[in-house]
This record gives structure tokens, sequence and C-alpha cells, in this order.
């Protein structure tokens, strides 16, 4: 491991205990997503030799980022630290989008369609959010998507439906998401739905009442906000109107032109 940056040799060695560790426990199989395999398989990073006077390296800034968040998508991968979670999980639902987003959206937890597919937000909720965001000027490719959760809430006894993260469950994993939030660094954070505020900031007011007011988490705006799924319950203009003057307050957050059509979704005729 010579050539390898200290960071990265340091990543190396606490996943391969945390592997030893695992089958030392009895666990025989693991799945790792294909993107995990394809960052694993990629040559690690070596070690500049430049003085310390030098000028900063020709590799492009982003490289350790990049490497960082594939460890930590490495390790979450393999987390068996909820094991009733573990057990019952198809994918760990890591995050999806550009790790040099300025607008990230965090949600609750993975539904049945993002377990059996590996990415948040692929369902009817994660559609509709999809639409939100190419209506803001975005697109799911250069924004960040991650949730509260990185698996999906076992639901024992039932064939259909999805629960609510525990607090333990969210306290658990929430370290995995702050690494996150902490390597993309975003400009501003959509909070989706009441469980991703309860999560992010550890209140439990109605939604209703915390939504269209920033906050701030890790000294980075956070826009409360409905989550995507309570929009496809309550189908009213009012509703998404509250939703889409959330989007233009976020937009005008991160100082981005605002057309007349824009500022007129969802008003009344």
């Amino acid at each position: 491991m010579g050539g390898m940056t200290n960071e990265y040799a340091q990543v190396l060695e606490a996943t391969e205990r945390h592997l030893q560790a695992l089958k030392a426990g009895g666990v025989r199989f693991l799945t790792v997503e294909s993107e995990t395999l394809r960052q694993l398989q990629q040559a690690p990073p070596e070690m500049s030799h430049r003085s310390d006077n030098s000028d900063q390296s020709d590799s492009p800034p982003s490289a350790d980022t990049e490497t960082a968040m594939a460890a930590l998508r490495a390790r979450a991968s393999v987390c068996v630290k909820c094991p009733h979670l573990a057990g019952s999980r198809k994918s760990v639902v890591f995050g999806v989008g550009d790790i040099h987003a300025a607008l990230m959206f965090v949600g609750e937890a993975p539904g049945a369609d993002e377990d059996r597919q590996g990415e948040p937000f692929v369902g009817a909720a994660g559609q509709l959010l999809t639409r939100i965001i190419k209506t803001m000027g975005f697109s799911r490719e250069n924004v960040y998507i991650a949730n509260i959760l990185k698996c999906r809430p076992d639901t024992p006894g039932q064939r259909a439906g999805n629960r609510k993260p525990t607090a333990d469950e969210m306290k658990t994993c929430l370290p995995y998401l702050l690494e996150q939030i902490d390597l993309i660094r975003p400009k501003v954070i959509v909070a989706l739905g009441a469980t991703a505020i309860e999560g992010l900031l550890g209140k439990t007011e109605p939604i209703g009442k915390l939504r269209g007011r920033f906050q701030v988490f890790c000294d980075i705006p956070l826009m409360p906000t409905f989550h995507p799924s309570y929009l496809l319950r309550n189908q009213a203009l009012a509703e998404k109107r509250k939703v889409w003057e959330d989007m233009l307050q976020v937009m005008e957050k991160l100082n981005l032109p605002i057309t007349a059509k824009q500022r007129g979704y969802f008003s009344k005729a």
C-alpha cells in the first residue's frame, strides 16, 4: 500500500477489519451494488510526492471527494448495524446524483421499488420528485438524492406497504448521511416530509407548520417541505402550490433565474 494516500489506506484497513468481523460473526454472503464493485475495481489514488512548499496538485480537486464517497458507499453496502434491516433488504440504497451538487434532497427511507432497484425515489413519489426537479431547471443527474435510512424498513408479516423508520434506526444510519452531506457540501438541502425533518433536526412538529421556513443544518440552509407521496394522496392545487412556493425559495437561495411562468405554476386561474 506504499503508493496509496493515507486516507485511502486507512479506509481499506477499516473495511478489511469490518469484513473479518462479519465473517467471524457467521455472515457468509453480502449484497454489493454494481456501482460499488466498479469503484472498488479502480486503481487506488497515489500519494503526492510534492514538497510542502509546492503548488497544489495537478489532479482534479474532486478526486479526494470521489474516493471518499466511493469508500463510504462500500462501507454502507455491507452494513449490518441493524440486523433486522440487513436481513430483509434486497439493496442498500446509498444515494444518487452529482456529489458536487449545489442542491440535495433528503427523504425518509427506501420503499419496495427503491429496495428492488437500489436507487432512491424511483417509484410513483420519485417520479413526481423528478418532475419537480426538472421544473426547477435541474435534472436528477445534477442534484443529489438520498434518504435518512439506507435500507428499507422491514415489514414482517406484510406483503405490501411501508412503515416509518424508528428513532433508533434513524440514529444508527444517520452517520452515513452526515458523511455524504459533509463530502457534498450542498448550498441548500431540501428535507422531504416530517420523518426527514425528525431525522435531521430532531423536530417532531407537523410538517405543515415547518414547511416554507428555512432551517439550518450543518451550517447549510435547509428547506422543509411535503413529501411527494403526500401530493399523490392530496391532489389539491393549493397543496401543490405550497410545495412549489418552497421550491421557489430554494431557487432564490441558489440565486437561480426564475421565469414568470415558473412563478405562476399552480396559481389559481
